[in-house]
């Protein structure tokens, strides 16, 4: 009898085991039951097993093992388990109550709540706005901690930081005119137009880079006329009485007084600074970053098209082929610094950070305004060759392995050069969204939104195999803030609401100060620096404030806009693919040519942002085993 009783006993407990584990495993791996147990952990260490046994690597192209021996990993999912997968989101419904806990953070954001980060980010570009105008115009910037302005550094030529920023022409008003209109301060918008055109002039003897004076100033008076002019009045009725053009005609005396720094040069790569009155400085250096010399198409190319001269677009293109003739035939990548005269590269690094950026931002952007295909196949090859040297890490939010990162890697050979990567990279994440590639967008701002989270900043450079800034400064950067707005848009998911409010109460608590918003000199101890550079005014606060205006113009208007890379809106208008000029140049042999697109590029006025499934806009945009991976990468927990 005492063995019958034991058989029945052996049998009851495996019934009640085998019951256990389809509770646990069966029910898909999302299922949490209220604690944090990674339940697909044991299931990935039989596949190694298994993959040992059929021969196959079982690292495949794992990076964070340089730092950690732990993963987290989660099961593949399948169409075949679609059906089965509706009936366990059905009988889940029960257990609503133990979510996770990421769900339960990040799955919902009311519209009460939405309304009041949209007045509190209203009310932070007006309290940076409003002291500027008060403390600091006409100069440049505003110091916030003193409550005074701040223009060149003249007693010392060589303080670049300074001096290749503000030029002595009003920069912070110039640079946030067109926010004034996103905000629907029409009145405040015309009263700064005429502000600029009644005091700014660039008769002044101020050398700045070529880059900065582009993207701050001439994109913005730019985007201003445009603005001013669109007969389709986005923003309502905002043209001035007696308006002539004005700021376009600054525009183009700013470009004409930029053009020396395209002379005497053996490879059409510009020079980086000129002085406003007299040219390229004779003690100028011959050596430039690949973003400051290709990233001028967008604002010379509409200049150009605004006013029929050719000149403008022709050396920003020619800058822009000379830079890509220059890319490593083994990788196709480019470097970051490049002598002017020699065309060789004296940084090789390769990133996707500062000194590159924009370069591959503008030639994406340059294809959806001017509908050029040149530009779009430079932009493919240049992203499949990051996608192929740059990308470490496994796919993202489905399957097993480590989340997606780019790191610094060398042009020539593609192997890794230091172990950093910079806050400006937060860009990217926008930019594939862009491009259509939101799933890989979604994973690499995660990482960012990650380090955010544990500093309440983005440190300048940040080690991922120390789990340490390198860097420790921030100063009021807008990029992460664009690729979270960009992938609200693309996905309408509350997730990124939630980061835009998390960013805001960050520079609430961390940066606010007398007269406006700081610098943070280090972001752990939040010390400040006084200092409030143009673009928190003309990017931070506008993408913050666009994240929660679900109502705005811009996104309830007909006709389709674009940002440049210091955040002006442009419209995508016809006229911009109209040239009154011949073809520029012929593609010159071996530039473009010799590569052919692997797919028909697509119209450049076609939006991505409406290619997310319906369901994917009601769930996490990255599933939680692999946001918290993502948060313990970065030390979080």
């Amino acid at each position: 009898m005492q063995w019958r009783s034991l058989v029945v006993g052996l049998v009851v407990l495996r019934l009640s085991l085998s019951c256990v584990l389809w509770l646990a495993f069966g029910l898909g791996p999302n299922v949490s039951w209220g604690f944090n147990f990674h339940l697909s952990f044991s299931l990935h260490k039989l596949d190694l097993l298994f993959r040992d046994e059929k021969g196959t690597d079982p690292r495949g192209n794992s990076w964070s093992q340089q730092m950690h021996d732990r993963r987290y990993e989660e099961t593949a999912s399948t169409c075949a388990n679609v059906g089965e997968e509706s009936l366990k989101r059905s009988y889940l419904s029960f257990f609503d109550g133990n979510k996770d806990e990421y769900v339960r953070r990040y799955s919902s954001f009311p519209d009460t709540l939405k309304a009041k980060m949209k007045g509190m980010a209203r009310d932070m570009f007006y309290f940076g706005y409003d002291n500027y105008m008060k403390h600091a115009f006409p100069e440049d910037e505003l110091n916030p901690i003193d409550c005074k302005g701040r223009g060149p550094d003249v007693l010392n030529p060589s303080n670049i930081n300074i001096n290749d920023v503000l030029g002595n022409y009003s920069l912070t008003l110039i640079d946030t005119l067109d926010t004034l209109l996103v905000l629907g301060n029409v009145t405040e918008f015309q009263r700064a137009v005429r502000l600029v055109i009644d005091t700014v002039s660039f008769d002044k003897d101020s050398t700045v880079q070529v880059f900065e004076a582009n993207i701050r100033i001439l994109g913005s008076l730019i985007s201003s006329h445009i603005l001013l002019t669109d007969p389709k009045h986005p923003f309502g009725k905002v043209g001035i009485e007696g308006y002539d053009n004005e700021l376009l005609h600054l525009a183009h005396d700013l470009a004409v007084r930029l053009l020396p720094a395209f002379e005497n040069t053996s490879t059409g790569i510009p020079y980086p600074r000129v002085n406003l009155k007299t040219g390229v400085p004779p003690d100028s250096i011959n050596e430039t970053c690949t973003a400051g010399a290709g990233s001028l198409l967008v604002e010379f190319g509409i200049l150009s098209r605004l006013i029929g001269d050719s000149t403008f677009e022709w050396v920003a293109r020619r800058a822009v082929r000379a830079l890509w003739s220059l890319r490593s035939n083994e990788t196709g990548l480019l470097g970051n610094v490049v002598n002017i005269q020699t065309g060789q590269w004296v940084g090789k690094q390769s990133g996707l950070g500062a000194g590159m950026d924009s370069f591959y931002e503008y030639l994406l952007k340059s294809y959806i305004l001017f509908g050029e295909k040149e530009d779009y196949r430079m932009f493919q090859a240049a992203y499949e060759s990051i996608q192929n040297h740059m990308r470490r890490g496994e796919s993202c939010n489905e399957g097993e392995g480590d989340p997606p990162l780019y790191v610094n890697v060398n042009m020539f050979s593609g192997e890794i050069m230091n172990t950093w990567i910079d806050s400006l990279q937060a860009f990217f994440p926008g930019l594939q969204v862009l491009n259509g590639d939101v799933d890989n967008a979604i994973c690499l701002h995660a990482f960012y939104y990650a380090i955010w989270k544990r500093f309440g900043a983005l440190p300048e450079r940040y080690n991922w195999q120390l789990q340490a800034p390198d860097v420790l400064f921030y100063p009021l950067r807008p990029e992460l803030v664009e690729s979270t707005y960009l992938l609200y848009q693309a996905t309408k998911n509350p997730f990124y609401l939630h980061v835009g409010m998390d960013i805001l109460q960050s520079l609430e608590k961390n940066a606010k100060v007398r007269c406006g918003y700081a610098t943070l000199h280090h972001v752990v101890d939040k010390s400040k620096e006084d200092r409030m550079e143009s673009f928190f005014l003309s990017e931070t606060c506008k993408y913050l404030y666009l994240l929660f205006d679900e109502d705005n113009p811009l996104h309830k208007s007909d006709n389709k806009y674009i940002f440049t890379t210091e955040g002006h809106v442009v419209p995508i208008d016809n006229r911009f693919r109209e040239k009154q000029w011949n073809d520029l140049f012929p593609c010159e042999e071996g530039v473009l040519a010799e590569r052919q697109p692997k797919h028909r590029p697509p119209p450049s006025n076609v939006s991505n942002c409406n290619r997310i499934p319906e369901e994917r806009r009601y769930a996490l945009p990255l599933k939680s085993v692999y946001m918290r991976q993502i948060d313990h990468m970065v030390g979080l927990f």
